[in-house]
């Protein structure tokens, strides 16, 4: 998928054209109109001293959590409305990073920081069925976490295995057949976490418009040392001919079989590293980094990143 910078976008007859897909453009919501309306004031206001104190008092009345709350809704509103006139990544994987550090700086136990990081997953899905974003990978528990104290292990796999058979139950998950998968190796999980795992992957199996995929006890690196042994395994049996492995040999043997490579990968916390995630399908992927811990992690900051995305033009090596 071709993404142009968006100076080149032409407007003819009600329709955006971008890349190899045209999109009709809707009219803007109230909502949105009044979300561009308090971006237009707040970028004038604050260019004079009159105008920042003026935001200064809005900022410290007592009205203004309430109005805030409002102004964040319309704000969200008119960007979803924006995004939603350009194409959409198919694919986005996400590094979901900042749970202790969020939990340390309330002075919280790392446990409440990875429950808080938890919740965060349902709603981030929730804004892919929004965007008709197809497919999300999320990082929850690499082959180095095992590593961790066995406390907060423990801790970790009872809540994976707790969000999984939630998860089966998420009418969500089933009105807009969401095709679960555990990547990794599932093998080496705790059994109860492996039986949740092996059960949620058979009850929606069968569902193939939206994919969403799990990372747990998963590793870049592993995943292509098991591609590297299942294919020379094949052709030991005969099965496969040395001269005939390519690039898309390769990935029919990766667990995101089947699958697009990532158009995006987020990466929450401010850390700027790709820590052993997806690194055969990351060759073309656009990379985006976020200061704001997983927990704290916002709807405005994933559409942000979208945006972004829908900016940049993808060259793939020319």
């Amino acid at each position: 998928m071709k993404i142009k910078k968006i100076s080149t976008y032409k407007y003819k007859k009600n329709i955006f054209q971008c890349g190899e897909k045209t999109i009709k453009s809707k009219k803007p919501s109230i909502k949105s109109i009044a979300g561009k309306k308090i971006d237009r004031f707040e970028k004038y206001a604050i260019k004079s001293d009159t105008g920042q104190r003026v935001l200064a008092k809005i900022y410290h009345s007592d009205i203004y959590g309430y109005l805030s709350k409002k102004i964040i809704e319309f704000r969200d509103i008119k960007l979803t409305e924006e995004i939603k006139q350009f194409n959409v990544p198919k694919h986005v994987a996400i590094i979901m990073d900042g749970n202790r550090r969020f939990a340390k700086n309330f002075e919280l136990a790392p446990e409440a920081g990875h429950i808080f990081g938890r919740d965060k997953i349902e709603e981030v899905l929730n804004w892919c069925l929004e965007l008709s974003i197809k497919v999300l990978t999320v990082y929850a528990f690499s082959t180095d976490n095992f590593n961790r104290n066995e406390n907060e292990v423990k801790s970790l796999m009872d809540l994976c295995t707790d969000e999984l058979n939630r998860a089966v139950k998420n009418s969500k998950i089933h009105k807009n057949k969401v095709r679960v998968r555990i990547i990794g190796n599932i093998e080496s999980l705790p059994e109860e976490t492996r039986t949740s795992a092996k059960y949620i992957m058979k009850s929606t199996k069968e569902y193939d418009k939206y994919f969403f995929n799990i990372a747990l006890a998963y590793g870049g690196r592993e995943e292509i040392i098991d591609a590297i042994k299942k294919i020379a395994d094949d052709v030991k049996k005969g099965n496969l001919e040395i001269k005939k492995i390519s690039q898309k040999t390769v990935s029919s043997y990766l667990y995101t079989n089947g699958l697009p490579d990532p158009d995006l990968i987020l990466r929450t916390s401010g850390e700027e590293r790709i820590s052993n995630f997806l690194l055969w399908q990351l060759a073309y992927s656009e990379l985006y980094f976020s200061d704001v811990y997983w927990p704290a992690f916002q709807k405005r900051d994933f559409l942000k990143a979208i945006r972004t995305y829908q900016k940049r033009k993808r060259r793939y090596g020319k």
